[in-house]
């Protein structure tokens, strides 16, 4: 079967904590690597990679996640076509409405776009490919088109598609939207067959999704058009216009359009999906041993059955438990029923709430940056050490803090240092002092990542007590 090559749209702005304490809302689950060392929003670019089928994807997220989403880019050895930063929070219609625009002007008003959330976990295998040719062929006749996924169980965590009459190929138009069913509803669709989960995966052709905008949703698709006409390019990025993006209605792209058109159209799959949205669906999702435990490296579990156990770091050993999850990230722990993983939202909620423990719901204590990143390693009073982590070629800004001074010791790697007018090379284990207020800067100018211990010392040690002087990346 001969399509046009698509156009992936990959979704990656949003901020959910729902597999806390790994997520974090600065650094939510696309964006970390759960179990394996690659991330979601990584595997999601892997599927889109066949050039013969897709074309460079464009990646629709926010101002935050710019540099995470341009590293692991990188890291995965993928082209992205844009990345198009929503400067506030207007909903799945406004932003595919914005993307939409952009792929027409870089690609055609014709171009055919695959809207995929880049949180989910899917085998992209044979099965998958085959649902993709299938679903672009249908949209090239002019329906818009979703995957219904075969459901496995009567889950209630997701919306449900119930098919319709027969169209070309294996789609069929949809006759309903189902919201997410009580277990007694749930149960009963899959008693009666035909009812599929909602993938959030859509393929749309640009002319029927701009004709279907303009008359379900005309405010959005004026909005959106106007951001994107009044966006400003920002080295890589394309930063859509605040104002007019502002002034979009606040609405899913299932309400504005998908519930109300006559063009819908599903392609029933069998291939295996998850949106990873609990710590029990990351179980489901993974192979377990014979015990029925999925863990990650530096575990130990003696008499342990049906249980979930990642760490960061820290040697975890769990005994003589079942249907428990144990995840520890580097500065929280969490413990808790399989079951009961759903609730994990309601606990972070508790804890967004008490300013004391508010930010182990917001920051990681691995933090990105355009040029690589730090980790957080010891907080004191009036002290903190820090790992930090150069990729090659890279470097930070020029700058001064008011309330710090640093040591910098090079555990990998070489280093160029700027401290004041002087400029030098470090190697491992050699070390630099910088003085309170005094102009730094730091730079790798070698091939291998450069690592270095960085200790700092003052009265203050915010990430806010920093004054850049230059900086490549348009950071003030």
């Amino acid at each position: 079967m001969t399509v046009q090559k698509i156009v992936p749209v990959i979704m990656a702005g949003g901020k959910g904590t729902r597999l806390w304490p790994l997520s974090r809302a600065a650094a939510p689950k696309q964006f970390i690597e759960l179990i394996g060392h690659q991330t979601l929003f990584q595997k999601t670019l892997e599927r889109v990679s066949d050039a013969s089928l897709f074309e460079a994807p464009v990646v629709i997220t926010n101002e935050e996640f710019r540099f995470l989403v341009a590293e692991q880019a990188r890291a995965a050895g993928v082209d992205l076509s844009a990345v198009v930063l929503e400067p506030v929070a207007r909903n799945t219609a406004a932003a595919i409405a914005a993307a939409a625009a952009v792929v027409a002007s870089r690609f055609g008003e014709n171009a055919i776009i695959q809207v995929l959330p880049s949180d989910h976990d899917i085998d992209a295998g044979d099965a998958y490919v085959s649902a993709v040719r299938e679903a672009a062929a249908a949209a090239a006749q002019g329906y818009i088109v979703t995957f219904g996924i075969q459901p496995t169980e009567p889950a209630t965590g997701f919306g449900y598609i119930e098919e319709g009459d027969a169209l070309k190929g294996h789609a069929r138009k949809i006759r309903r939207f189902v919201e997410k069913p009580n277990l007694e509803k749930a149960k009963e669709m899959l008693a009666a067959g035909g009812f599929y989960w909602n993938s959030g995966i859509f393929f749309y052709p640009l002319p029927v999704l701009r004709a279907e905008l303009q008359k379900f949703a005309p405010a959005v698709l004026d909005a959106a058009d106007t951001a994107v006409a009044k966006a400003v390019h920002d080295l890589d990025f394309t930063r859509l216009n605040a104002e007019a993006f502002s002034a979009s209605p606040d609405i899913s792209i299932d309400y504005a359009v998908m519930e109300k058109t006559d063009k819908a159209a599903v392609i029933p799959t069998g291939f295996a999906w998850s949106d990873l949205g609990s710590w029990d669906a990351l179980w489901k999702n993974n192979e377990a041993d014979g015990n029925g435990n999925v863990a990650s490296e530096n575990t130990t579990l003696v008499e342990t059955k049906n249980s979930l156990v990642i760490t960061r770091g820290t040697h975890v050993a769990v005994q003589g438990l079942e249907d428990i999850a144990v995840i520890a990230s580097e500065d929280a722990v969490y413990v808790g029923h399989l079951s009961h993983s759903q609730e994990v939202g309601k606990l972070v909620k508790m804890l967004s709430a008490d300013a004391s423990k508010a930010k182990l719901t917001e920051n990681h204590p691995t933090c990105y940056r355009p040029w690589g990143g730090y980790t957080s390693v010891l907080n004191g009073e009036r002290f903190q050490v820090k790992r930090i982590f150069v990729h090659p070629g890279k470097k930070l800004s020029l700058q001064k803090h008011h309330h710090r001074s640093e040591h910098w010791i090079v555990v990998r790697g070489t280093a160029e240092v700027t401290v004041g007018d002087h400029v030098q090379m470090l190697r491992e284990n050699e070390s630099v002092y910088i003085p309170l207020g005094e102009v730094h800067r730091l730079v790798n100018p070698g091939k291998i990542m450069l690592e270095l211990i960085e200790v700092q010392t003052g009265s203050y040690l915010g990430e806010d007590d920093i004054i850049r002087i230059s900086d490549e990346f348009g950071r003030n």
